[in-house]
């Protein structure tokens, strides 16, 4: 059941899949300066890699590097039968794991009978869970959700009841983990609070109590406002969670994941960590256009360039330059022209 997941040192940090940002060209880049744990990928239809006219356009979502093991192919969708061919596929592909998405609020994707709207139909969870396994040929299946859909009414101060349990839906949790998950990870908010409110850390006990009282064996991983390797560290000291996946703490960041330097603390203050960092931005941009540029519109990029070109004199111009470039040779040209005005 548990596969790579059961050979992992705890707290185990996970890179989270983010669509059109952990592309497999970003992936490379955090391989090289700064690996995780584990890698996802962005997630991918079900419904779509099930079909072979459509498959065809998806598989450069589902592309890596033998430098990203251990890898897990997020998947989603509300058919059985999809999820199991997809499961399959991913299989063959060579992932390590796979992982079903039951968390995320787009609309599109719920009018599908899947990501977050997932939560309102537990039996179908339990079947796509099933499906996957099945299709999956042994691989290790996980699933990433939220702490709820909808928070329920909240309690009188007077019932002892902790400040935020309302928030949590215990049956929904429990009906995740009666079905021998390798890893649940939980994203700290509900599906009406999308990310405009902070994390409920506080709530994460209660979810490793539920598995403890459950007798299971899955790992629970936190999600949400986590700012850096030491504090994700800390959130699981503090909850007794299995480990934290990390998302917008990655933007701009390639070396969140590595210790040796600390990167968690690294500065633009001087000079050299600039031309460094910026370094990084031009050969991110000519991966994305040698790896993506045939499937993907360059204005992906631009996004990450906000993240990349910041606490740094002249910051806010040499973004405004950035986000007129059509491609990697301008981005190059442009942060040079940049560079040669520093002085070391």
């Amino acid at each position: 059941m548990m596969g790579f997941w059961g050979k992992l040192k705890k707290p185990i940090m996970v890179l989270a899949p983010m669509a059109d940002v952990t592309d497999c060209a970003f992936r490379q880049i955090i391989a090289k300066y700064g690996k995780p744990d584990v890698f996802y990928t962005e997630f991918v239809s079900a419904d779509g890699l099930a079909h072979p006219k459509a498959r065809e356009k998806l598989l450069i979502d589902l592309k890596y590097g033998k430098n990203e093991h251990p890898i897990v192919a997020q998947i989603f969708g509300g058919k059985p039968e999809n999820i199991k061919e997809a499961a399959r596929l991913c299989a063959e592909l060579g992932f390590d794991g796979i992982d079903i998405n039951m968390g995320c609020p787009d609309k599109a994707v719920e009018k599908q009978c899947a990501g977050a709207a997932m939560m309102k139909n537990p039996k179908l969870a339990r079947e796509i869970i099933r499906a996957a396994k099945e299709g999956a040929g042994g691989l290790p299946i996980s699933v990433k959700t939220r702490i709820g859909y909808n928070p329920a009414r909240k309690p009188s101060a007077s019932n002892g009841a902790g400040k935020n349990d309302y928030l949590l839906e215990v049956e929904w949790i429990k009906v995740l983990l009666s079905e021998d998950l390798s890893a649940l990870i939980v994203h700290l908010r509900t599906r009406k609070e999308m990310s405009d409110v902070p994390a409920h850390w506080e709530l994460m006990k209660r979810i490793v109590e539920i598995r403890d009282e459950m007798g299971k064996e899955t790992l629970i991983i936190g999600n949400g406002d986590a700012v850096s390797i030491e504090d994700a560290r800390t959130k699981c000291q503090e909850t007794g969670c299995d480990g934290v996946m990390l998302g917008r703490a990655i933007f701009g960041n390639p070396w969140l994941f590595e210790t040796l330097r600390k990167s968690d603390i690294r500065k633009l203050a001087d000079v050299r960590l600039t031309q460094e960092h910026l370094g990084v931005l031009v050969e991110h941009t000519k991966l994305f256009e040698e790896m993506l540029g045939a499937h993907k519109n360059f204005a992906i990029m631009k996004k990450h360039y906000k993240a990349y070109v910041n606490g740094f004199d002249g910051a806010k111009e040499l973004r405004m330059k950035l986000m007129e470039a059509e491609n990697a040779g301008e981005v190059e040209n442009t942060i040079n022209d940049f560079l040669a005005t520093l002085t070391l």
